[in-house]
């Protein structure tokens, strides 16, 4: 019928140019025009294949060198369903580096390591060599705050090498006379150790007896040169304070400013009730009447010769000589508390730096 009859020679074509074209000889897909021409191009750079090789025996294509390559897992025991692949040959590797290079360094993580090569010992004493803000080394001095330090500096209060400088952004040496209120101010900045103090080194700088000191514990760890804070003796363990902020520790070893501490005593022998009340209330000593502010047990139930103590006084061995008077021997001496400061989680011997929060709470006492 004619409503029903198609056209061969356009819808027939267009639907055949729409098909993907498969280019094979024997094909019965009409081949377009241009994309013919395109292979035929393409011919001159590339040689085609023959048709012996594709039907599968044409040589099989090497891969280069690291290309992953699969291989069947005898060990399976299932017919090779596991495969494995390896990137070429194996190379020998070690969790300590890498064996047979001798560029390669090991790696590390030694802190000490690094701060003692000597590339970076050099550009530390560069960069503390070079000048800096007037405000910056009033305030690495512990006086105060950088702006709080600009205040200063606008009235006049600050003086270098015996000059008044007013002027902002002026900038200093770690040689030159800075000075506030007439006091010599120290360009290096605060530091603040807290040390869990063993037993047999003494808490001093130096010793002329060659005896161990709470620097040695230190090392050559800390480049500003700081101080211990009070004393503990040579067999007392404990909290130490340790800084270079000479302000911060006249306060805290003033007997104005009353600086709690608190010790926990071993003793030789039971202490009763009558010995704990003398104790507290005050005994007669070669230096004064001294007393502890509070005195406890630690355990009752356990032994009456642990005891804890608390106190303001900073007179030399105190602790020991007040229960000598009572006829007792302190057997070990432990202290506990300084200035609100704990031990935390150091551990005998060892030390850390002060938190800026515990830094500012030392500051506020008084």
């Amino acid at each position: 019928m004619k409503g029903n009859s198609f056209n061969t020679s356009k819808g027939g074509n267009d639907k055949q140019k729409r098909k993907r074209v498969s280019g094979k000889p024997g094909s019965d897909r009409p081949i377009n025009s241009t994309r013919g021409l395109i292979r035929e191009q393409k011919s001159f750079d590339k040689p085609q294949r023959s048709s012996e090789s594709s039907n599968g025996d044409r040589p099989k294509r090497s891969f280069s060198k690291g290309r992953p390559s699969f291989k069947r897992d005898a060990s399976s025991g299932n017919d090779g369903e596991r495969k494995s692949f390896s990137y070429g040959k194996k190379k020998p590797f070690s969790r300590d580096g890498f064996k047979g290079k001798s560029d390669f360094r090991k790696p590390t993580n030694d802190s000490s390591e690094r701060r003692s090569s000597p590339s970076r010992k050099g550009k530390e004493k560069d960069l503390f060599d070079q000048p800096m803000r007037l405000n910056k080394f009033v305030a690495n001095a512990g006086v105060c705050s950088r702006r709080e330090a600009d205040k200063l500096i606008a009235d006049g209060l600050i003086t270098v090498n015996a000059i008044v400088v007013t002027e902002m952004g002026t900038k200093v040496l770690p040689t030159d006379s800075v000075k506030y209120a007439g006091e010599k101010l120290s360009s290096e900045r605060s530091v603040f150790i807290l040390m869990n103090k063993p037993k047999n080194h003494i808490t001093t700088v130096s010793d002329e007896k060659g005896r161990k000191t709470v620097m040695d514990i230190l090392g050559n760890k800390v480049r500003e040169r700081v101080y211990p804070v009070g004393r503990l003796d040579r067999d007392t363990t404990g909290v130490l304070l340790l800084t270079n902020d000479g302000q911060l520790a006249k306060k805290l070893t003033h007997p104005s400013f009353n600086i709690k501490k608190i010790y926990i005593a071993e003793l030789d022998k039971s202490v009763d009730q009558t010995g704990l009340r003398k104790l507290q209330e005050g005994i007669e000593l070669d230096d004064g009447i001294a007393k502890f502010d509070l005195i406890e047990y630690v355990d009752p139930s356990d032994s009456k010769k642990r005891v804890r103590v608390e106190l303001h006084s900073g007179k030399n061995r105190i602790v020991r000589r007040m229960f000598e008077s009572l006829g007792i021997e302190v057997l070990k001496l432990d202290r506990t508390s300084f200035a609100g400061l704990t031990k935390g989680m150091v551990t005998r011997g060892k030390w850390r730096f002060l938190e800026a929060k515990e830094v500012g709470f030392l500051k506020k006492i008084g």
